[in-house]
């Protein structure tokens, strides 16, 4: 049985953010909590985001595979929620993109309830959040 946890980083951005600005978040956020971004197992985010140019870079740069979920799923993590914003709903459906996929996907990939590990990160163009399962 593998016990190494499965770590998932969950992104949303600002159309056209570049790879640089969330490749910045990605990497403050991991050393913050002193983890080395090769643990990390996987990508998510929303689907409305599967043709953003920066999160196809990011994903290809680190050569992690990058998953994107429905507002619908993703609405279905929302008491899980560090934050819940009014605006992501308003123009998303769903309260947070970040937390919301990295749950999402840690979930699907691990096959046993996740919880965040590191809750929203934001910079000025893009949010990051790290769910673990296991």
């Amino acid at each position: 049985m593998n016990t190494t946890p499965t770590l998932v980083v969950g992104l949303g951005c600002q159309s056209g953010c570049s790879v640089e600005a969330l490749s910045a978040l990605f990497n403050a956020a991991l050393a913050g909590a002193g983890i080395n971004p090769r643990q990390i197992t996987a990508l998510a985010s929303i689907d409305r985001k599967q043709n953003e140019p920066g999160l196809l870079a990011l994903a290809a740069d680190l050569g992690l595979p990058l998953q994107f979920f429905s507002a619908e799923h993703l609405a279905s993590h929302a008491a899980q929620l560090s934050h819940r914003s009014a605006v992501a709903f308003a123009h998303t459906g769903c309260y947070g993109i970040a937390e919301s996929a990295a749950l999402a996907l840690a979930e699907r990939l691990a096959q046993r309830p996740a919880r965040l590990l590191i809750p929203r990160q934001k910079s000025p163009q893009a949010t990051f959040a790290l769910a673990c399962a296991g």
